[in-house]
Formats: structure tokens, C-alpha cells, sequence
């Protein structure tokens, strides 16, 4: 089955290997992939919106059929205006199961024609979250297994420009 239109949201902060192989898995399904990077103000990223969605082309080069998008509001207008089809929500865990699937209940009386689809991630990468990842970093941690590697070089790069402001 091919769906026309695809969307995969999340901040992305930063993009994992296990968002990766949600995209990769997702935009089998679909003529097009939009990969949303949400601006919520109710968190606090550490990595600006245009560190993300470079960290997305990065880490998805080679895959055909993306679109990469930001955008702050209800996910559901987005979805409404923009003729999306088909909602992906990846799956690490149960616990994630019962977080996603409230949401997936409230946007069916959102969505005018969307469906949600959940993907489970591959288990490798189940207990991989952006989360998970940034607190490694605080502590100066390896995170090489839990990001694409081009994004392991980007976020080096910018972690030694934001070093070299601070001496400023």
C-alpha cells in the first residue's frame, strides 16, 4: 500500500538512530515523507530548529520522497491544511504505547482525513531517546552508537563553535 502523503513529527533534538529507522521504514510507505520538526514552547531544545532540520538532512541523505518542515500549533491543522494522509508515530515501549495511543484517539476526531500509523522501532534502539542521548552529552559521554554518524560530526562541529563563543 502506498500513501500519498506521510508526516513524522518530534523535535528531533537530537535526531537518533532510532528516529532514523522509523524514516527509513516510513517513507517505504509513502510518495512522500514530511518530516515535522515541532517548535514547542513548552520545551526546551538544546539544539536550535535549524541545527535540527540540518541534522535531519544529514542524517537522511539518500532517502528519496522526504520533505522536512518546521512548525509550531496544533499538529492536527497542519495535517488538515496540508493534505496529509497518514500520521507515523514510532514505538520504543509499552509505556510509549500508552502515551501514543491517547493521542492517536483524540487527533481521529481531529484529523479531517488522517490515519495514524504506529511503527515499532527495531529492538537495537528501544531504549534510545533524544533524552537519553542529551544527558549523555552533558556529561561528555560517547553518544556514537545512538546517532547517525554524520550527526555525531555536526554536532561536534557546533559543540566546538559554541566552545570557541563562551571564550569570547
Amino acid at each position: 500500500m502506498k500513501t500519498n502523503k506521510i508526516l513524522y513529527a518530534g523535535t528531533f533534538d537530537p535526531i537518533t538512530n532510532g528516529h532514523l529507522d522509523v524514516i527509513e521504514r516510513a517513507s517505504k510507505l509513502a510518495d512522500t515523507l514530511v518530516i515535522a520538526v515541532l517548535v514547542n514552547s513548552e520545551k526546551q531544545p538544546r539544539f536550535s530548529t535549524e541545527d535540527r532540520v540540518r541534522m535531519i538532512e544529514l542524517a537522511t541523505e539518500g532517502i528519496s520522497g522526504l520533505e522536512i518542515v518546521c512548525y509550531s500549533g496544533l499538529l492536527a491543522d497542519y495535517v488538515n491544511e496540508n493534505g496529509v494522509t497518514a500520521v507515523v508515530r514510532g514505538l520504543r515501549t509499552a509505556m510509549d504505547f500508552d502515551y501514543e495511543i491517547a493521542i492517536a484517539q483524540m487527533s481521529a476526531h481531529l484529523y479531517e482525513r488522517a490515519e495514524t500509523i504506529f511503527l515499532m522501532t527495531e529492538p537495537a534502539y528501544s531504549f534510545i531517546s533524544s533524552s537519553i542521548v542529551k544527558e549523555v552529552m552533558r556529561y561528555d559521554g560517547d553518544i556514537s552508537r545512538f546517532v547517525p554518524g554524520k550527526v555525531l560530526e555536526y554536532i561536534g562541529k557546533i559543540s566546538g563553535e559554541d566552545e570557541e563563543k563562551s571564550k569570547l
